[in-house]
């Protein structure tokens, strides 16, 4: 993943535990001391809220961990590769596609952003300009020739970046 996308899991993982589950703790305090729990609906959404931020401080630290960051902005991008936008020719329809091959975390496949693991990603990776390759799918095969293959940063890219807003539970 990129630094941006780091940075962005980790200011998550922050905000959760720092803010996030410290309010949701004593809005559990305060309801707990209205009385009985047993039919405190506000006590058991706490209790509930609680358990959630657990479950995403969980996921994000395995992420944070398991992350390899990479700087595409250091690659030459003769080839493709990680960080690389690629402009294709659709060989069949003689229309022009661009793609960028991203992170897991940071793909919007609706937008362009494709994670390095698919498989049109996987079929032009380590491709220069002019090649052509032909990727296979359930009911067709689509035939590609790499017209452009450049550099632009992901994240001016993305479409959907999370906030702070984002991130707490409601």
């Amino acid at each position: 993943m990129t630094i941006e996308g780091y940075d962005l899991l980790v200011e998550e993982f922050k905000f959760l535990l720092e803010i996030e589950k410290p309010k949701t703790a004593e809005e559990k305090l305060i309801a707990a001391a209205q009385g009985d729990r047993s039919e405190n609906a506000d006590y058991h959404a706490a209790k509930e809220k609680l358990r959630f931020i657990d479950k995403r401080l969980f996921y994000l630290n395995s992420m944070i961990q398991k992350s390899q960051i990479i700087d595409p902005s250091s690659f030459v991008h003769s080839k493709v590769g990680f960080g690389s936008s690629v402009k294709l020719l659709n060989i069949q329809t003689d229309e022009e596609e661009t793609y960028v091959i991203c992170g897991t975390l940071e793909s919007e496949p609706e937008y362009g952003l494709i994670t390095i693991h698919s498989p049109l990603a996987r079929a032009m990776v380590g491709k220069q300009i002019s090649d052509e390759f032909i990727i296979k799918l359930p009911n067709e095969k689509k035939e590609y020739e790499i017209v452009e293959i450049y550099y632009k940063n992901i994240f001016s890219l993305k479409k959907n970046i999370r906030t702070k807003e984002d991130f707490s539970f409601h």
